[in-house]
């Protein structure tokens, strides 16, 4: 969330403000996902939002969606979010709907797949065989395990991956923008290398999986009870190409866009360069700061702010010396005096932020 706490924001922010460029953020069909993320509170969430708001504003239909666990969106909107269903926007020229995902309901679904492979014909194929031991041992080899201990970062990269049903649906098709709220930093990198894991991972699962069941189709027809194929999706297939999107859709510099946000201080700083580290040695691509929450100059004798500002002034030095950050579009966007909740807040620090 973004909080408030200073009076005028009519001031000019000195130093080296820039525009974030929302024109050409707005214009043309091809960049159509947006990331924001960056470390713990320093107001993803609402910034993640007020774009979204002013997408729809300018006639793009959008989808915002929060992957990170802790989920705020529904704050920032003042709406119940949950379920799992995308939840229209009133009070906007074009369609907006927001959705936050709730990733132990993927899990469940994922489990529940892979009970049923597990327990199905192989299995009565190898026991036949008399290699029902082996069989048992091969049940071993269970996604459910990975999902009963899942390695950090696995809840997001099931949320993305639900948000790709989304994306691949010619129902949603409408949407020109889908803005992503996403988890802390430690989470996002986690996510970026999760995809390979995967993949390497599932895709043995599946190798093993289609030889036994080729095995078994070609026992039954020997003894004359072939069985027809099944045609339901295997849902473990699914979720490892829905993976592999996941990881394309990161480092499509055409299609999408990672926006950093921080706060002015010199660890918010320290992370959001190694965060940009780490998304350009994953070829994720990255055009823009935010740096949130910067006080204006103060006409009065607070001594407190004073302090605060000159502080922030050095954290923001920090960034044009830094030789992640410096080439990056920086934005600077004020700590106001009122909470941002609801619509008509999202427009006007829509209005600040997005120029």
């Amino acid at each position: 969330m973004f909080f408030i706490a200073v009076r005028s924001v009519s001031t000019a922010i000195d130093s080296v403000a820039a525009v974030s460029g929302f024109d050409e953020m707005v214009i043309g069909p091809q960049r159509k996902y947006y990331f924001l993320g960056g470390k713990g509170g320093v107001g993803k969430t609402s910034c993640a939002a007020s774009l979204a708001v002013k997408f729809a504003d300018y006639g793009h239909p959008t989808i915002v969606i929060s992957t990170d666990p802790a989920h705020s969106l529904s704050d920032s909107f003042a709406q119940d979010l949950t379920g799992g269903s995308l939840v229209p926007i009133e009070g906007l020229n074009s369609p907006l709907f927001a959705l936050e995902i709730d990733p132990e309901k993927a899990k469940e679904d994922i489990r529940s797949a892979n009970k049923k492979i597990d327990g199905g014909a192989a299995k009565d194929f190898m026991n036949s065989m008399g290699l029902g031991m082996l069989a048992d041992q091969l049940g071993d080899l269970k996604l459910g395990e990975l999902l009963d201990t899942p390695p950090p970062g696995l809840d997001e990269a099931l949320a993305i991956s639900k948000v790709m049903q989304f994306v691949e649906s010619p129902q949603y098709s409408m949407f020109s923008r889908i803005v992503f709220d996403t988890a802390p930093t430690g989470h996002t990198l986690r996510l970026l290398s999760l995809p390979d894991f995967l993949d390497a991972s599932l895709g043995k699962i599946m190798k093993l999986k289609q030889k036994l069941a080729s095995a078994t189709s070609a026992f039954k027809s020997l003894i004359g009870k072939a069985e027809a194929q099944q045609n339901a999706p295997d849902k473990l297939e699914q979720l490892r190409e829905r993976m592999a999107k996941v990881r394309d859709l990161f480092r499509d510099s055409n299609s999408t866009e990672f926006v950093i946000v921080t706060i002015p201080t010199v660890m918010a700083i320290n992370e959001s360069s190694r965060l940009h580290a780490s998304l350009r040695k994953e070829c994720v691509p990255v055009q823009r700061l935010i740096v949130n929450q910067i006080l204006p100059l103060s006409t009065s004798d607070c001594k407190f702010c004073m302090t605060k500002r000159k502080e922030q002034m050095r954290a923001l030095d920090m960034i044009q010396k830094d030789p992640e950050l410096a080439n990056l579009r920086l934005i600077q966007s004020p700590l106001v005096d009122m909470e941002i909740r609801g619509v008509p807040a999202l427009k006007f620090m829509g209005n600040t932020v997005w120029k």
